[in-house]
């Protein structure tokens, strides 16, 4: 089980509640912020994800975590028919309602208001599930893969990007300072929560990656699990299945 951080020390809300009051306070500000932090890397790391799907030829996607959609509206590029953006941040959620209405894609792309460990739909219901930057997020990450795996169809498809710790020299050296220092100022400089950019460090720095992650979606369940380091290690694209 991952080591639980949260983005309010001094709160007492659960971890959930606290991450959705984090993501409602930063959502205007999330889409810009995001691209200085990352360089601008993780269009590219979406675009290997959406990639994993169309190869899939999924007809009904669940982007999970789905925040301002930025996947879910990558996703449409895909066969698939309908795309469902899932997150428990309304102001996440509202900041990609706009986004899909500008681009024209609301009559494929629904953004729904919900529980990534509690998921309002019946099992076998998805034919490919997504989540970025999201499972850390997760208040019990165990049950929220469990569910994953409930909605998702046999021999659907379910890809994980999420950020990891470089383990070679020097990059490991570079994402530490990077992490602990940096990240945290460009947060406290430009967010008005200051909060909010230190825990996103901190979560990446805890949660599990690589093997370590890949153990934990064979025992949920999850079959042919692999892990697909990106940009020196920084993040990871796991793949899986479901029999």
């Amino acid at each position: 089980m991952s080591e639980k951080v949260k983005p309010y020390k001094d709160s007492q809300l659960n971890k959930k509640q606290q991450v959705a009051q984090m993501f409602d306070n930063i959502s205007k500000e999330y889409d810009g912020l995001n691209r200085v932090i990352s360089f601008g890397i993780d269009v590219k790391w979406r675009k290997k994800v959406v990639d994993i799907v169309a190869k899939s030829k999924a007809k009904r996607i669940l982007d999970i975590a789905t925040g301002t959609g930025d996947l879910a509206i990558n996703l449409a590029q895909t066969e698939a028919q309908e795309i469902i953006g899932l997150d428990i941040s309304d102001g996440m959620l509202e900041v990609g309602r706009k986004k899909i209405a500008e681009k024209k894609l609301s009559d494929k792309i629904t953004m729904t208001l919900g529980d990534s460990e509690n998921i309002p739909f019946e099992d076998n219901s998805f034919d490919a599930i997504t989540v970025a930057f999201g499972v850390r997020n997760f208040e019990n990450l165990e049950k929220g893969l469990a569910e994953i795996l409930r909605v998702l169809k046999p021999q659907g498809t379910f890809v994980i990007l999420e950020t990891s710790v470089p383990t070679k020299t020097p990059f490991k050296q570079g994402y530490k300072v990077y992490s602990k220092y940096i990240l945290p100022t460009i947060g406290k400089v430009f967010s008005k929560d200051r909060s909010a950019y230190s825990y996103l460090s901190e979560s990446a720095s805890v949660f599990p990656y690589g093997e370590t992650l890949n153990n934990i979606l064979r025992q949920i369940g999850f079959s042919n699990v692999e892990d697909l380091p990106q940009t020196f290690g920084v993040a990871t694209i796991y793949k899986a299945t479901k029999l």
